[in-house]
């Protein structure tokens, strides 16, 4: 059977510069293993599938595969999925909105603007946070081969996908970290996570407020060059140390050290609810033969 499929870079303008999603097109009659296979062959950091909603209120279906795995919810997947639903006109926006059901449950994606300026942004899943133990902060510091500010407890924030947040010296230093990613993988395996999102302050005068790095070993992505759910994670662990008061935004770029050039809108609401937001772009479109 053939099946339109695309790639969209999300948290870029610009394609090439931001983070890959393979989006297949009304993906009825694949099975969860086909959907892995072709996950696997793309060997992007997410592959996504769109299907009608069998929940009420939602707009479309979206399931997420890594190369390995299926997660519940992913944020650049998400925003790349809905600006390939939209270009190719499956769904008509409600009110300037989407609605996304996943397995983490529904999710709002607003959209401003039109043509090349149009922004998406992710109403984000509520976050479990986990303060980590002590001995594991030891071992997230063996992993990077440097410390971490334990001023503020590194933590498990889980959004659907589970990351490990912890906060470096600076932006410089977290863009100097080397992890060893085979003891990264077994890291995450073990205490059940996604993965490790870090994030270090930039200087005075620069374009973003942080500088973020996500790594996932245990799922087949070394590092993930833009993550909407670690950005998300981040705000929530801000959110919680009292960083981020209602009705604040800030924003984020992340990829240099992937040769990319991500930029992402962290806005929180006068509620205190997140949300993720960036721009996308198509980079590849054509038909896909399962």
């Amino acid at each position: 059977m053939m099946r339109a499929y695309t790639v969209v870079d999300a948290f870029s303008a610009t394609p090439f510069k931001g983070n890959p999603v393979a989006v297949v097109l009304e993906a009825d009659g694949l099975s969860d293993g086909e959907m892995q296979a072709i996950a696997n062959w793309t060997n992007l950091s997410e592959t996504t599938f769109v299907l009608p909603a069998t929940q009420a209120g939602a707009d479309y279906r979206l399931r997420i595969f890594t190369p390995r795995s299926e997660l519940p919810f992913a944020g650049h997947p998400t925003l790349g999925s809905a600006h390939a639903v939209l270009e190719a006109g499956l769904i008509q926006p409600r009110d300037g909105m989407l609605v996304q059901q996943c397995a983490k449950g529904l999710v709002t994606i607003a959209i401003e603007g039109t043509g090349a300026e149009r922004m998406l942004h992710l109403g984000l899943p509520e976050a479990a946070i986990t303060t980590l133990a002590p001995d594991d902060v030891d071992e997230l510091e063996a992993v990077l081969g440097a410390p971490v500010d334990r001023s503020l407890p590194p933590a498990i924030v889980d959004v659907g996908a589970i990351w490990v947040v912890a906060q470096a010296a600076s932006a410089e230093a977290l863009l100097a970290l080397e992890p060893d990613f085979a003891r990264s993988a077994a890291f995450e395996a073990r205490l059940g996570a996604t993965g490790l999102s870090l994030f270090g302050a930039h200087a005075d005068g620069h374009s973003a407020d942080i500088e973020v790095r996500s790594f996932a070993a245990s799922c087949g992505v070394n590092e993930d060059p833009v993550c909407g759910s670690g950005n998300g994670s981040i705000a929530a662990y801000r959110q919680l140390h009292g960083a981020l008061p209602a009705g604040g935004r800030y924003s984020a770029t992340q990829g240099i050290r992937t040769g990319r050039d991500g930029r992402v809108a962290v806005r929180i609401s006068a509620q205190g609810s997140i949300s993720i937001g960036g721009a996308c772009v198509t980079c590849a479109s054509g038909t896909l033969f399962a």
